[in-house]
């Protein structure tokens, strides 16, 4: 018979197991856990965010803060507060803390937490497209997260492997979900068509996994490679258990989805400030059944080229192919009426129709050779000024701004002269 002390000590530790906010893990599993190195998914990695900054959405509509009075500094928490608080959120997906996931949440409010202010003002351009496709396949909403870690909000994002737009579709599993790649369209880059695409294409992996979290994970790296994991584990289907044996990637994957819910939940518990978000002009879309250029479409009406890639961000090059089939044309209402009006004459005509092509190629940096000049551009930083919000008004990055003048952290003081250029 055990005493009572003994009984009241053995109660207390069988609460502590069953109520931990760590996901329970078997021992050796919890090692490989703590003892991996967690891996950035690509589209949050430097470049990726450094490109975000350069999108003509993000530089004509979004804009720093200056009433937020954020301290900057990013508060720590217990480990409950932190289970509690992924409890908290209207979620099917379960969202277990573990110190894995803890690691990606001190990540992204830490020394991506500027990144995170960007994506939070980005996010308003894109959530009601992710949203309207995912609900529309009865998807959890929760998932409209997961181009977050994809391509960071970036339309045309293209990963090392050749996975193209905010969704990261693979050519093989976009055509396969009905989005064209050829030389002159990729639809893989239309943020509508491929939301609908991702979302049939999550379904798909619901009903051969029945559970969200393996489907976040075949996303990542393919189903076969659950399947693969799941027969090492001994059949066990609990992403947890498979953990040490999927890729290095996919075993961040699910952590980084998870911190990525929390953050963009719970950005002001970490004092992250959004981006103001101006939403743009109205848009319409024109459906054309003959071949007409983007050239022509800016001269007639009032659109800049550089807007009208953005909005039609699945033209590879500036010929938009009507004469193959029907092509879609996004536009501000204004222009929508223009291109109405201009009738036949906006079209390509028989003595144009061999006029060379634009391709829509990213032009490389330039890099100043010994000996060329070229001004240093400055700007005096103002009282409230943070680095994100310095690299925001001047259409640079945060890391552009420390390696220029040689800034380490983020701390920068009113009435610095900070090089932008």
């Amino acid at each position: 018979m055990m005493n009572d002390e003994l009984k009241i000590r053995l109660s207390l530790l069988l609460s502590l197991l069953l109520f931990s906010p760590f996901h329970p893990l078997m021992a050796q599993e919890d090692n490989d856990i703590e003892e991996s190195t967690i891996e950035l998914p690509e589209g949050m990695q430097t470049q990726e965010i450094d490109s975000l900054f350069a999108d003509w959405q993000i530089r004509n509509y979004l804009s720093f803060d200056e009433s937020c009075e954020s301290t900057g500094e990013n508060p720590e928490f217990d480990a409950q507060t932190y289970a509690q608080r992924l409890r908290r959120l209207p979620n099917v997906i379960d969202m277990p803390y573990n110190n894995v996931v803890q690691k990606y949440i001190s990540l992204y409010s830490g020394r991506l937490r500027h990144s995170v202010a960007v994506l939070l003002g980005a996010s308003n351009f894109y959530n009601p497209i992710f949203e309207e496709a995912l609900e529309s396949y009865q998807i959890p909403l929760e998932l409209r997260y997961l181009p977050i870690i994809e391509s960071a909000l970036n339309p045309t994002a293209v990963s090392r492997a050749g996975a193209v737009g905010l969704w990261q579709f693979m050519i093989g599993t976009g055509k396969q979900y009905g989005l064209e790649v050829t030389s002159l369209i990729d639809e893989r880059r239309d943020p509508v068509k491929s939301s609908y695409a991702a979302a049939r294409y999550l379904r798909d992996l619901y009903g051969i996994f029945s559970d969200w979290t393996l489907v976040i994970a075949a996303y990542n790296c393919g189903p076969n490679n659950i399947l693969k994991a799941i027969k090492r584990a001994g059949g066990v289907k609990d992403y947890w258990s498979i953990y040490p044996y999927l890729p290095a990637e996919t075993r961040g994957y699910v952590p980084a989805f998870i911190a990525a819910n929390y953050i963009m939940n719970y950005y002001c518990d970490h004092n992250i400030c959004p981006l103001n978000t101006k939403l743009p002009m109205g848009t319409d879309t024109i459906h054309v059944s003959r071949n007409v250029r983007m050239e022509r479409i800016t001269e007639l009406c009032s659109i800049t080229q550089e807007e009208l890639r953005t909005l039609n961000p699945q033209y590879r090059t500036t010929l938009i192919p009507g004469d193959t089939h029907l092509c879609t044309i996004r536009m501000p209402s204004p222009a929508i009426n223009a291109f109405i009006e201009a009738g036949d004459s906006i079209y390509v005509q028989p003595s144009d129709a061999k006029t060379p092509i634009e391709i829509l190629i990213p032009e490389p940096s330039k890099k100043r050779g010994r000996g060329q000049s070229g001004g240093r551009a400055t700007v005096t930083v103002r009282k409230g000024d943070t680095l994100g919000a310095i690299a925001q008004r001047n259409h640079t990055t945060v890391a552009s701004l420390r390696r220029l003048n040689g800034i380490k952290g983020n701390t920068v003081y009113a009435g610095q002269k900070i090089k932008v250029k």
